[in-house]
């Protein structure tokens, strides 16, 4: 057999014999990948990104802390990047729907971070955390009704990746009918495909067809306040942070509900402290958390100037990779990975710092209160094939759990007897304080043009409305460690 060229794809090298973070390697055994970087490299690392553009990669959990909580040494805004002022980026690039600047907060330093920031956080503090878990329960009830009667399921396909977008349309106050699309084009830009850069402009398109509407029609969802934020944020800067809540809530929750599922029914560790009664489901999704985060890594930062991190020499305008996972499992932090971490919440799977995940508590809701809905429902869920043979597929930023088949009892479907009337308001719980008046902007953003898709079916004015919760019963985890013990 013939020995492939040293740079050649196959070897997971490229220029300057560095190592590709896309390509067979690096989807094939991203872990192994990271190992290999941090035992010949240390904490920070040398890499290449898509079109074999050098970048560098954090492994270490410290240095990832430095990166994310220091933006006047490493910022958010991309325009610096080196490769963009040189012209190495290509237009069709897939990294561009991650790393070409867009008037967004999270690619924002300083006083425009603060003022983009504190619309969205003030935006998502008048969320109702109750209707919030009523729509995760609501949406998780119809996706079981689906297939409970059948006695088995494909968890991810049919459960884990419908859940997210499904609960975000309703925070968003969008057609419920808008979420098989979305989810699709979210998880394809993601995954930095040929069609990418497709999928993003359909998003992005969605968005600000809703933006409109919502100028015209506002209601009580997380859009029309942002519309009506005190900073006044223009249509595309809106339509833009919508577009990146819908991304960020899927992909990573998807993963993170497949983690958590498989790890419910696979992992000893989480089934013996159960049965002792030592931990919850919350404490649980933070070792999900640590040992297998939603996003493994992430283009999060680029060299403000030329810096020294763990050793090596950056210069201005390199890409920073933040390395999640790497960080994760640093042998400095975790020397023995089998030790449990329950409830721990110094993992990177949020980020730190001024850009720490806005989302995190809205993300925690859906994966709990999913799960224990879809247990409460299926309280002898159980996997249906030997654990060995689950697969996982990774991209450039992402692993993603390809099947869990299960099988159970077969159920009857609530049907609609669960739900109360739509118009029916459920009581507003307290909400996180607004942030003060911030500054207006200083101009309009570009506008994005984009083929609008079609509105589909009717909106709902009333996103907040309530959905029935479920008669109390002992919550799935006392059923689970019952069983377990009577085995």
């Amino acid at each position: 057999m013939t020995t492939p060229p040293p740079e050649c794809p196959a070897h997971g090298l490229g220029p300057g014999a560095l190592r590709r973070l896309y390509g067979p390697e690096a989807e094939a055994d991203p872990t192994a990948l990271y190992e290999k970087l941090r035992a010949e490299y240390g904490p920070v690392a040398p890499v290449l990104v898509h079109g074999d553009l050098d970048a560098w990669i954090i492994l270490g959990h410290h240095e990832n802390l430095e990166a994310m909580r220091n933006p006047s040494r490493f910022s958010r805004d991309s325009r610096i990047w080196r490769h963009f002022r040189e012209g190495n980026v290509a237009m069709d690039s897939p990294l561009l729907p991650m790393v070409a600047w867009q008037p967004l907060c999270v690619f924002a330093d300083g006083a425009e971070h603060e003022r983009l920031r504190g619309a969205v956080t003030t935006s998502m503090g008048r969320l109702n955390r109750r209707g919030i878990r009523q729509h995760i329960i609501r949406f998780s009830n119809q996706l079981v009704d689906e297939f409970c009667q059948s006695g088995e399921a494909e968890l991810v396909t049919q459960f884990a990746e419908q859940l997210p977008v499904l609960v975000m349309t309703q925070l968003l106050g969008m057609p419920e009918e808008y979420g098989p699309k979305l989810v699709e084009a979210a998880r394809d830009l993601m995954r930095g495909t040929e069609t990418a850069l497709a999928s993003n402009d359909y998003v992005l398109a969605t968005c600000q067809q809703l933006v409109r509407r919502k100028r015209s029609d506002p209601g009580g969802d997380l859009t029309s306040w942002l519309v009506r934020d005190d900073a006044e944020l223009t249509d595309d800067e809106i339509a833009e942070h919508l577009r990146l809540l819908l991304v960020a809530a899927n992909e990573p929750t998807v993963n993170f509900i497949s983690s958590a599922l498989k790890m419910v029914l696979t992992d000893p560790r989480f089934r013996a402290h159960l049965s002792g009664g030592h931990m919850t489901l919350p404490d649980a999704l933070e070792q999900v958390l640590w040992d297998e985060p939603p996003m493994a890594a992430f283009p999060g930062r680029w060299a403000a100037g030329d810096t020294e991190l763990a050793g090596q020499k950056i210069k201005e305008g390199d890409m920073i990779m933040l390395g999640i996972a790497a960080g994760n499992v640093d042998p400095r932090v975790r020397p023995d990975l089998s030790t449990p971490v329950f409830g721990n919440r110094s993992h990177l799977a949020f980020s730190s710092g001024p850009h720490e995940c806005p989302g995190r508590d809205i993300a925690r809701a859906i994966v709990d209160t999913g799960i224990d809905t879809l247990l409460m429902r299926l309280p002898d869920l159980r996997l249906a094939v030997p654990e060995e043979e689950l697969e996982s597929s990774s991209a450039w930023m992402t692993r993603h759990l390809v099947a869990l088949p299960a099988e159970f009892s077969p159920a009857k479907p609530l049907g609609d007897q669960e739900a109360a009337p739509r118009e029916t308001q459920v009581r507003e719980e307290p909400r996180i304080p607004q942030t003060p008046t911030r500054p207006r902007p200083s101009q309009q953003a570009p506008t994005v043009g984009a083929e609008l898709p079609p509105a589909a079916g009717p909106e709902y004015t009333t996103p907040w409305a309530a959905a029935a919760v479920p008669a109390p019963r002992r919550s799935w985890w006392r059923t689970l460690a019952a069983r377990l013990r009577g085995r």
